[in-house]
């Protein structure tokens, strides 16, 4: 199945692709179909392992991009639990599905026709000054406009950024040859301001424009309930991702913890490439945060592998 996710508009998420039936399939033949596939990431359904299975993981799932595994990804989490759902996995709770991955169990829950997952743990520290330089650079901003800076790593690392204005972050043109030379994947955020008329106002006009190269008939996401505007730039492949279920989970856990945001609170990312994601963060009694979205199964079929 490929499923787009972040959306219930078909192709304006996030796409997945996910194998159901992976058992047997050696890691060269995962590679070799992620770099085929040429989505951000494609997913392998597989039996859990023993010690999973003891502690009641559903299934397993490795995750691949062209370029190689990762241990963790939010939007392959969604979109592959909705596709194992879908297949007709039968969870072994009533209240969630329990995924193994190589960055160890994570929940996902249903949620008022959405899926979330529990954020994983983050590591963070600071960015070295003279890297922060260069990013900056690389980006034509100046250094005031950049709040706050961490490198976030809960599976999948980022270079987290807090801009000073969403005018800032939609208006940002890279220089993708400076920017690979950083090494860097970046996940930049800027907060809207408290809500009044004049804001919403400013922030419809902000994404109509952004949103202006998109395909015919759709428009910009609705922006009400929105806090924070988000940009995923790999610098490796010189490409913006459209939703990123990782990044968000980091950059929510990090922006709470310093006091920049607080949650509950709504995302948007994939404005500038023409995707209305809409990412939705939300603590439990515990403290943890949920990343969730809306899930959608764009093709269902057979592969040859």
């Amino acid at each position: 199945m490929t499923v787009d996710v972040f959306t219930a508009v078909p192709y304006l998420g996030n796409p997945v692709a996910v194998v159901l039936d992976a058992a047997g399939l050696s890691d060269a033949q995962m590679q070799q179909f992620a770099c085929w596939t040429n989505l951000s990431e494609t997913t392998f359904v597989l039996p859990p392992s023993a010690e999973a299975a003891a502690q009641g993981a559903d299934y397993r799932l490795r995750i691949f991009t062209p370029e190689g595994e990762l241990a963790f990804a939010g939007h392959p989490t969604l979109g592959s639990c909705h596709a194992w759902l879908a297949h007709g996995g039968q969870p072994h709770s009533s209240t969630h599905v329990l995924q193994e991955c190589q960055q160890g169990l994570v929940q996902i829950a249903r949620r008022d026709q959405r899926l979330a997952f529990c954020a994983p743990a983050l590591q963070r520290q600071a960015v070295e000054p003279a890297l922060l330089a260069q990013v900056t650079a690389a980006l034509g901003l100046e250094p005031a406009q950049v709040l706050a800076a961490q490198q976030l790593y809960n599976g999948s690392p980022w270079m987290g950024m807090l801009l000073d204005d969403p005018d800032t972050l939609l208006a940002l043109e890279p220089d993708w040859p400076r920017l690979a030379a950083t090494g860097q994947k970046l996940g930049l955020a800027a907060r809207y301001p408290q809500e009044d008329a004049g804001a919403l106002i400013g922030r419809s006009s902000r994404e109509a424009r952004a949103f202006a190269g998109s395909r015919v008939g759709e428009t910009a996401p609705a922006a009400a309930s929105v806090q924070l505007e988000v940009r995923g730039l790999v610098s490796s492949l010189a490409m913006e991702d459209p939703v990123t279920g990782s990044l968000n989970a980091a950059l929510a856990q990090w922006l709470t913890a310093e006091g920049w945001l607080q949650a509950p609170y709504t995302a948007n990312q994939g404005v500038c490439v023409g995707r209305a994601g809409e990412i939705a963060i939300t603590p439990d009694a515990t403290g943890a945060l949920w990343v969730g979205g809306h899930t959608v199964t764009c093709v269902h079929g057979q592969v040859l592998l």
